[in-house]
Parts: C-alpha cells; sequence; structure tokens
C-alpha cells in the first residue's frame, strides 16, 4: 500500500520464489518466510496408502488408472469456447481405452463447480461418467486420486505439477499459451512435458507414457525446498508473529483421509471383442455405440441404460444387487424376465459380488462364476465379474460345453490371466450344450 507491503508475512515454499519475488518485487522482499507447502507434506505422508486410495475408486490388478485434471482458466482442459476439449475427449478416452485395463477419473478445479454449477457440470459429463468416469472431490479427494494414479492427463495447473513431483507420468493436454512466468519451475516442466496429440490414437499415447521414463526429479525440488518440514515452519513463524512461545509438542498436519468407496458403474453399452482357444478366452471391453459391433464382438449391456434401445440389440443383459432381492423376484426371476423380455439376449449375468455372478442363457441353462480366489494376491483373477460373463457368452458361442463338475476359463485382459470357474447351478437338458 503507497509501495508499503501490507503483509507480515508472504510465506513461499521454496527460495528460487524468493529470488523472483525480489526481482519484481523488491519492496516486498523483507516479508517473505520460506515455509514449504503442506499440500504436498500431506500427499508425501500418504503416499504409503496409495493402494487403499487405488482400491477406494475401484481400480482392480492389473488396471491402470488415468486421472484427467483441468484447472480453472479459459486455456484450461476444461476451459470455453473452442479450446473446451475435456468434453469431447472423455468419450474418446472411454473408446479407445480398454474397460478392463483402465480406470478414468477426473479432477476439476473447485472454481469450475462452483462457477458453472455441480448440476451443470455433472450434465456436460454424463455421458463420460455413464462410460465409467468418475468425477472426483474438488476439495477432499483430489489428492488422495493423484497419489492412486498411474497417469494423469492435464494441464498447466498445479495438480499437473503435483503429479509429475510424486512421479506420476503426465501427459500435457493444455499448456496455457503463455499464461506462465517463463522462469518458474512450473513453466519449464509444461514446456518439457509429452504433448497429448489429438490427431493421433489416445491409447498409443498412453500406453507410451506408462512404458517410458518419466522421471521429473526437478518438479519435486521446485514444489518445495523443505519437503516435510512445513507443519513446523508455519506453526513457527505464526507464532512469532504473534510473538507468544511456540508450544513444545510438535507440529503436525492432518492426515488425508480414506475416501470412500466410489467404483465405476458403467451403464453404457459396452462393445466386446473376444478371441477363443480352448479354455483361453481373450477379452477386451469398450465403451462406444452398440450398433453394427463387426468381427467377433458382442454387446454387453447394464439394465439401468439411459438408452432402453440399446437393451433391444444387446447380446448380454447385465445387472448387479442382492442376489435375493425381492423386487426383482431373487437373480432367478429377474434373469428369468431378461431372456423373455428380450428376444435378442443370449445371457443375463446377474453380479452377487467382487468375484461372483450367476448367469441365465437363452435355452434356461443357469451357471455360477468366480474367480480363482486361491491364486496368489499378486497374480490372482481380479476382474469384474461381468468379463467373466461375457466370456463365457463367446466360450458357449464357439462351442464350449459345460460339463457336470463345471470348467475352468483362463480369461485372459487387463495384462494378466484369470482363471474363472463355471459351475452349473441346477440341471438342465440342455445345459452342457453351447446352445442360445
Amino acid at each position: 500500500m503507497d509501495g508499503k507491503p501490507f503483509v507480515d508475512g508472504l510465506v513461499l515454499s521454496h527460495p528460487e520464489q524468493v529470488a523472483r519475488l525480489r526481482r519484481v518485487c523488491p519492496e516486498a522482499f523483507e516479508t517473505a518466510v520460506v515455509a514449504g507447502d503442506p499440500c504436498f507434506d500431506r500427499m508425501l505422508a500418504a503416499h504409503i496408502y496409495r493402494g487403499r486410495f487405488r482400491r477406494a475408486l475401484g481400480v482392480r490388478r492389473g488396471q491402470r488408472l488415468v486421472v484427467l485434471n483441468s484447472t480453472w482458466n479459459p486455456e484450461g482442459l476444461f476451459g470455453s469456447g473452442d479450446r473446451d476439449m475435456l468434453p469431447a475427449l472423455l468419450p474418446r478416452l472411454a473408446a479407445e481405452l480398454p474397460a478392463d485395463d483402465y480406470r478414468l477419473a477426473a479432477v476439476l478445479h473447485p472454481n469450475i463447480w462452483y462457477g458453472h454449477g455441480p448440476g451443470q457440470v455433472r450434465a456436460w459429463l454424463d455421458e463420460a461418467c455413464r462410460a465409467g468416469l468418475t468425477l472426483i472431490d474438488p476439495v477432499r479427494g483430489w489428492r488422495q486420486a493423484i497419489l492412486a494414479a498411474d497417469a494423469v492427463v492435464g494441464d498447466f495447473g498445479a495438480v499437473s505439477y503435483y503429479a509429475a513431483a510424486l512421479d506420476v507420468p503426465v501427459l500435457m493436454a493444455a499448456d496455457g499459451r503463455g499464461r506462465l512466468d517463463p522462469e518458474t519451475p512450473l513453466a519449464s516442466f509444461v514446456r518439457h512435458a509429452p504433448r497429448l496429440d489429438l490427431h493421433s490414437s489416445l491409447r498409443d499415447q498412453v500406453e507410451r507414457l506408462l512404458a517410458g521414463e518419466h522421471g521429473w526429479p526437478d518438479a519435486a525440488n521446485g514444489v518445495t525446498s523443505v519437503p516435510g518440514a512445513s507443519a513446523r515452519l508455519l506453526r513457527r513463524h505464526f507464532y512469532r508473529l504473534m510473538s507468544l512461545p511456540e508450544p513444545a509438542a510438535p507440529a503436525l498436519l492432518e492426515p488425508l483421509p480414506l475416501p470412500a468407496y466410489d467404483p465405476p458403474r458403467r451403464t453404457a453399452p459396452l462393445r466386446v471383442r473376444t478371441r477363443v482357444d480352448g479354455v483361453d478366452v481373450w477379452i477386451e471391453r469398450s465403451a462406444v455405440s452398440p450398433y453394427g459391433a463387426p468381427g467377433d464382438t458382442h454387446v454387453a449391456v447394464h439394465e439401468d441404460t439411459r438408452d432402453p434401445a440399446s437393451l433391444e440389440v444387446a447380446d448380454l443383459i447385465m445387472r448387479d444387487g442382492t442376489p435375493d432381492d425381492p423386487r426383482l423376484g431373487g437373480w432367478r426371476g429377474w434373469s428369468t424376465d431378461v431372456v423373455r423380455c428380450y428376444p435378442q439376449c443370449g445371457m443375463a449375468a446377474f453380479v452377487t459380488g467382487p468375484h461372483t455372478c450367476t448367469v441365465r442363457t437363452r435355452n434356461g441353462a443357469l451357471f455360477r462364476l468366480s474367480a480363482d480366489t486361491g491364486m496368489d494376491a499378486d497374480t490372482g483373477a481380479d476382474l469384474d465379474p461381468v468379463a467373466y460373463a461375457s466370456s463365457l457368452y463367446a466360450w458357449l458361442s464357439s462351442g464350449g460345453r459345460v460339463p457336470t463338475a463345471g470348467v475352468r476359463l483362463r480369461v485372459h485382459a487387463a495384462g494378466g490371466v484369470h482363471p474363472v470357474y463355471v459351475e452349473p447351478v441346477t440341471p438342465h437338458p440342455r445345459s452342457a450344450t453351447g446352445e442360445r
């Protein structure tokens, strides 16, 4: 004010910022205090809980979590006008990244939510959410999502820089077009980070990002010069300003909470590509239009789809819930209704647990499908049970026969092989055939 600082302390995280402050505003230099970054320190402390955060988001073994993030800026990933690429990008990602290999989540700056309104944001991204995208709480959950991520597709905002500092590979989708001070570490990172090319295969670019060397040691160094020390330094400064003695107890930061369980709920139709060789079934599912799927494919649709017409052409209709739900007549009653109401449907699949489902074929055969939970924890089956049902559908359609004692299929998906047991639930004259 009148050329003099009007603050008693300007908290910065790094001496590099102090040096820049001295160049651009020498009058404020004396107020600068290097006290670290409490946000980054909380993430550093919670890094050991990465597996918990991944499980909270429903990320299964073998899946890669891709987090998209946007800052609050017209030039950001979720910007405005012709630069607003995120709503257009998400359907492409859902179509190109196999559902069992990838999990998608989005972190949007709080001002995006409150500037446009939560209802409008959810309406814009509704199609992507029905294809499996999760919208992360912009205040309480974004740090945990970044810690859980395998890759980030972002822009020039701080979240991308935090991700790089935590050794998460970043694909730059919007660089801000010169909105950053070119002398900042963030600007240097944005200039050198790999660029997203909207005219090339998104899947290829994500896979190259995950396979390549992506270390950014300068990012961690640029975030804070005193990692883990922000609570102590900030408290010391605050008590000095108040001219009070500092408490003897250690200064501690609030730990990041474990988010609520929020697995994907895909109600958009899935195109399922399959290949069968003996008891080995290769499967790849993606969220695309169900009409005109070519080759060895079938269409799987959740009963709660927004598009009732897609149920009319579905080869497999699915649902999840309590197996004995009286509203549905139990899973047997539900599956009977499905094959009666939808003549095109060859299989009804009811998910009964995280690794189990029951199915009914059009000819009335009933099967229970379950993962081989006896496998080693690092290599055991951890696949969406509906993928088991699609694998069985493809296997039966290729002429497979389920003996009375059951059969074990080997499902190839999500970068691994997942043994799945198929057991007849009740005897049926044609339960051992592949008839539909």
